[in-house]
């Protein structure tokens, strides 16, 4: 079962990791994956997700990263060393610097898969002055369906352990206003996490949401997004047979 969890992960990263996708190029992006065992794999810094093998991914102590992340500060030796402190083999490659959010968006929220990609698409609108503004309304049904009606922001933090504890503080806050947590975080001058239920609902997530982002760019080429009315977004997420595809969807993703 861990091996094919871990082949799942590779999978996911090559997918992520394709050339003519356009969503991490060099070594951009990563990806993780709960192991069952108070760990979670992790890319490893550096790697490239298009080449990705299993050897590129590093096991790492999953509350030993949230007590990290749970400090008041690190400085970047601190966090070099604690990067190594969390690995489950000492001889092991460093693991990503994202490594702690991937920790927190696993412990936080409600997945047990994580993608995280610099699309070429999604940062044209993230690294405008319109940053995460977009993707607040909806311009067609299939959005709500696979990437979900909310969608949590992170206005632009330095990456890696700052990082984390901002998206910790964004969960806490969608949760508390949503009863659940998203599907999408979006950082602002950086890029989305994606959070799934298996690797292929990542995957799905990222599909769906790079269209969508195609979609406004072109839109702000014609005059603007003509974006549907909030009753009627709305309406899409309660649907019971949207509830069923999207059901059927996930369910053909694991």
């Amino acid at each position: 079962m861990e091996n094919e969890r871990l082949d799942n992960l590779v999978t996911l990263s090559r997918e992520f990791g394709r050339e003519d996708r356009g969503w991490a190029i060099l070594g951009e992006g990563n990806t993780s994956t709960l192991s069952g065992k108070g760990t979670y794999y992790v890319k490893a810094s550096g790697s490239r997700l298009g080449e990705a093998s299993r050897e590129d991914f590093t096991e790492v102590n999953l509350k030993k990263a949230l007590e990290y992340v749970a400090q008041s500060s690190l400085s970047d030796e601190q966090v070099i060393h604690a990067l190594e402190s969390i690995k489950i083999d000492p001889m092991a490659k460093l693991p990503s610097v994202e490594t702690f959010v991937h920790a927190v968006c696993l412990s936080e929220g409600n997945c047990e898969w994580v993608g995280h990609g610099h699309p070429e698409s999604v940062l044209s609108i993230l690294c405008s002055e319109m940053g995460a503004k977009p993707y607040m309304e909806h311009i067609f049904p299939d959005v709500v369906v696979v990437c979900g009606r909310h969608f949590a922001v992170v206005p632009y933090v330095d990456p890696g352990f700052k990082l984390a504890q901002a998206v910790s503080d964004s969960l806490s806050k969608f949760k508390n206003d949503h009863s659940c947590a998203p599907k999408i975080i979006f950082l602002e001058n950086h890029g989305p996490f994606i959070l799934g239920q298996s690797h292929t609902d990542v995957i799905n997530t990222m599909q769906m949401l790079d269209k969508w982002s195609k979609i406004l760019i072109t839109n702000h080429t014609l005059g603007g997004p003509r974006y549907l009315p909030e009753h009627e977004s709305n309406r899409i997420e309660e649907r019971l047979d949207e509830a069923y595809r999207r059901k059927r969807i996930l369910e053909s993703s694991e």
